[in-house]
């Protein structure tokens, strides 16, 4: 670490054009000397998988509004080399965390002030309504205020383009660049008034009514029969969701009533994730005293759910990502007529279950892979105009119904839940067994995710090694299987270990290893890239004859998993 060169970026930031109020806090943390100095300092916010994300506070390592003003500034102006020649529009949304709404003003302000239309939305509104909005309003690029299910202190910043989905290959790029060539005092916060146009319920209720039109496909039955228990945790779903489960039909719903209130602090939970089960302790205790049928969480920006179905024992059961995704995309695949459709296909990730790849087939279908995070999804369906897109997902508990919103979307996603859920019970069985029957026919498949927190430089330099020495001494076996193909997505190489044979793969670099052993199990590792933790993904697979066998089976790979992990030796 260059302590000048920190010393030099913080004293750059005592001076003009820094406002007072952030001037006399740089003054303060320069005097301090603190760890607090230094990780504010050492380096400049950086975009990852799902945008750019960062503690609140003053500077370059930290949102705020010149770290997020500086963004601005350098997108207007390859908005506008991009598009040289036309009125440009860019549509804004935010969060329900501390400083969004203000630092949605700050960012139309800049826009405003370079010349560009702003359709701002005045209140809280969940992501995938920012992606379909800048579809609907031929929006060249769109921005979210958001941190996802990072803890509280945390904000972010998304940047989508005119197809409604995040930024890639070559625009990412091209945007950075200009980014990087921007300086602090290039920024523009005088904004124009008279640019800016507030959306209002109109825009609302068209997403609404798409996104029954999308998710809404079991036919002809009694939704109302359906019990849901809904959980916002805090966030922006409660402005959409109730009012899309209601127009399709769910109108016996419940709603958590202690985390319906949008809340940045979300006090009643440790994290505001639908991944981890504490989360929805709430709504699971709701629906166990009032017998509901499924329970649904969605995280603050609404774009990643957590669903919860009874098991053969009656228990509210909690399933993962990839559950998820293969239940909803087989539920897709099987009520979509795929022979009026053009060569359709669905989309995964290369850190999520292989176990996608079987449905594909059974169907008849195309499974696209890409790397971590939605954008990759969505460029999938702008680099295949001649095909259909049906649904797809990531373990990370995202999905995507079609390609009307092209971001990971609990709303829709939330009703495609609740529709699999009805069809079962209508048909005289449950969303469990129907999710046991599809283990019997593709194979019976078990994931696990192992995180580990590093925070600060300390452990983001413990990161970059760790991932530097698997690559430099990779494992030749692990829990006694031996690893026979090596992918290397930074270096784009595929290497057969057995074969001693390498190939390229067709995607762009990306810090990720992924690892199979000879018993068709596979090991993922990677960087997260909005959190400060490196993250094990394991999947192992066995045959399951019969859906009264998986209690055993399930055990079974649990030991399988607890034996890679116990090889790979990350705890």
């Amino acid at each position: 670490m260059d302590k000048d060169h920190i010393r030099n970026v913080a004293t750059a930031w005592t001076k003009k054009p820094f406002d007072v109020d952030t001037i006399s806090k740089t003054e303060l943390l320069i005097q301090a000397q603190s760890e607090e100095y230094l990780e504010s300092f050492y380096k400049n916010l950086e975009f990852g998988t799902g945008g750019m994300r960062g503690i609140m506070g003053v500077g370059t390592n930290r949102i705020n509004k010149y770290t997020l003003g500086k963004n601005t500034q350098g997108l207007s102006q390859f908005l506008q080399e991009s598009f040289p020649d036309e009125e440009l529009k860019v549509a804004i949304a935010y969060d329900c965390r501390h400083n969004s709404k203000e630092l949605a003003r700050v960012v139309a302000e800049v826009l405003t002030a370079n010349g560009i239309h702003v359709y701002l939305f005045p209140e809280l509104r969940p992501t995938p309504l920012l992606s379909y909005t800048v579809k609907r309003k031929n929006c060249h690029a769109g921005i979210v205020l958001t941190a996802s299910h990072n803890p509280p202190e945390y904000n972010g910043y998304k940047v989508y383009w005119q197809d409604g989905g995040q930024l890639v290959p070559p625009q990412d790029k091209q945007l950075l660049d200009t980014i990087d060539k921007t300086n602090f005092a290039d920024i523009k916060f005088s904004g124009n008034d008279r640019l800016i146009h507030l959306l209002d319920k109109t825009d609302d209720q068209a997403f609404i009514e798409d996104s029954v039109s999308a998710g809404k496909i079991a036919g002809d039955i009694d939704r109302s029969k359906v019990k849901v228990v809904f959980t916002s945790l805090h966030g922006t779903s409660i402005t959409i969701l109730p009012d899309t489960l209601r127009l399709a039909g769910y109108t016996d719903l419940h709603i958590v009533k202690e985390q319906e209130v949008p809340d940045g602090n979300f006090p009643t939970v440790k994290s505001p994730n639908p991944e981890e089960p504490e989360a929805l302790e709430m709504a699971v205790g709701l629906a166990n005293k009032i017998n509901a049928d499924i329970v649904i969480g969605t995280d603050p920006d609404s774009d990643r759910l957590g669903i919860a179905i009874r098991d053969n024992n009656g228990e509210m059961l909690l399933l993962n990502g990839n559950q998820t995704m293969i239940a909803m995309t087989a539920f897709l695949l099987e009520q979509t007529d795929l022979k009026k459709l053009n060569k359709p296909f669905i989309g995964s990730t290369i850190v999520s279950t292989p176990m996608m790849q079987d449905l594909a087939a059974a169907h008849n279908v195309e499974c696209k892979e890409g790397l971590t995070g939605f954008k990759w999804i969505a460029k999938m369906i702008v680099d295949a105009p001649d095909q259909n897109f049906i649904g797809g997902g990531e373990e990370s508990f995202g999905y995507m119904v079609g390609d009307f919103v092209r971001d990971k979307d609990a709303v829709t996603a939330s009703l495609l839940a609740c529709e699999m859920l009805a069809f079962a019970k209508a048909n005289k069985t449950t969303a469990y067994n129907y999710l046991l029957n599809l283990y019997v026919k593709h194979g019976c498949y078990q994931e696990r995710l192992v995180s580990l927190v590093k925070k600060g430089i300390s452990g983001a330099q413990e990161i970059k090694q760790m991932m530097i020495d698997l690559r430099a001494a990779p494992p030749s076996e692990i829990s006694g299987k031996k690893v026979i193909i090596i992918e290397d997505y930074q270096t784009g190489i595929r290497r057969n270990q057995s074969l001693n044979k390498a190939e390229k793969i067709d995607v762009p670099s990306s810090n990720v290893l992924i690892f199979y052993l000879e018993d068709g199990s596979k090991i993922a590792a990677r960087p997260s890239g909005t959190e400060p933790k490196i993250k094990f993904y394991m999947s192992v697979k066995e045959t399951l004859d019969n859906v009264d066998n998986y209690d055993a089976m399930k055990a079974k790979l649990n030991k399988k998993l607890d034996a890679i992990e116990k090889g790979l030796d990350i705890n």
